[in-house]
């Protein structure tokens, strides 16, 4: 059967890219700007990026917008503006950049900024090349609803507060969320199936990279993305004996509650899940009702241990 593939999109680093070219093309004097093209590095190829809007605050300032496009995803950040403020500086640093509103903090990291190595690369990289000589420029990136919408994510179990990261090592955002994708993995099962009775499910691309890593396999790794649900009835229906899941224990406390589509657009619940389990054991409830007022499980963890 012939699966026509979901869109693939981009990732945030790549609209933060595009704002900060944009923003230091318009100090240098360009004025028609309705797009940016640009190398992404991870993949190698161009890509050409729609500006939404690009203004000059002062002689030394600028700013430009452009606007989250995910692909096909189940993506919280899909038309969210990116802003990025370009200014002249002093001093010997000729590119420095900075996480302004929105941009979590890495709070086992100094407080520094969540923009991480790809990001970093990407702006460093392309912007480089367009600096006049003896320029120096600071980047300030901003996500006007970046603390709003990391309320719906999972970032605060890895440490990330007050907004969202601009992490991954892609430009390319994989439409893993979409209902097409389902299709393309149960025909991944459906081959592997063929093969062996034994399958990991892994739960997100740490769990992917971690498994060979603790001597599990490769070949028998399945990436599920949040269909866990419609993966294993799929595997039974395969005839697949014996199933690890292996991955985030946020979305696995989801699987324990009856959740079994894991994307936070659609259900969450982990801490309500965990104090009914708390509860079920008979743990004091002094202990289990501090489970709903804190954000990540390695809080409760915490508590437990404590």
């Amino acid at each position: 059967m012939s699966i026509s593939p979901p869109r693939s999109g981009y990732t945030l680093p790549v609209f933060a890219c595009a704002s900060a070219i944009a923003s230091l093309q318009h100090l240098h004097g360009e004025n028609e700007l309705n797009s940016v093209t640009f190398n992404l590095l991870e993949p190698p190829e161009t890509v050409t990026i729609a500006i939404e809007q690009v203004a000059r605050l002062n002689p030394d300032a600028a700013l430009a917008i452009t606007r989250s496009d995910p692909g096909d995803n189940l993506d919280l950040t899909r038309n969210t503006p990116i802003w990025a403020l370009v200014e002249r500086k002093t001093g010997n640093q000729e590119i420095e950049i900075q996480g302004g509103e929105g941009i979590g903090i890495q709070v086992d990291n100094g407080g520094k900024s969540a923009i991480y190595s790809y990001a970093q690369r990407l702006l460093q990289e392309n912007l480089r090349p367009l600096l006049l000589p003896q320029e120096s420029i600071k980047v300030t990136i901003i996500l006007p609803e970046g603390k709003k919408l990391a309320t719906r994510t999972s970032n605060a179990a890895f440490g990330v507060v007050e907004g969202l990261s601009l992490l991954g090592t892609t430009g390319i955002s994989q439409p893993l969320s979409a209902p097409g994708q389902l299709e393309i993995f149960r025909e991944q099962l459906k081959n592997l199936s063929r093969r062996f009775d034994r399958l990991v499910f892994c739960i997100g691309e740490n769990g992917l990279d971690l498994a060979p890593q603790m001597g599990i396999n490769p070949d028998i790794l399945v990436k599920t993305a949040n269909w866990i649900g419609p993966m294993l009835l799929e595997a039974q229906l395969q005839g697949i004996s014996e199933i690890l899941l292996f991955g985030y224990h946020g979305k696995l406390i989801k699987l324990a509650g009856g959740i079994f589509q894991t994307h936070h657009h659609l259900a969450d619940g982990r801490r309500e899940i965990l104090t009914a389990y708390a509860a079920k054991m008979g743990l004091a409830t002094p202990i289990s009702s501090k489970f709903l007022t804190v954000a990540p499980a390695k809080t409760v963890w915490n508590i437990c241990v404590n």
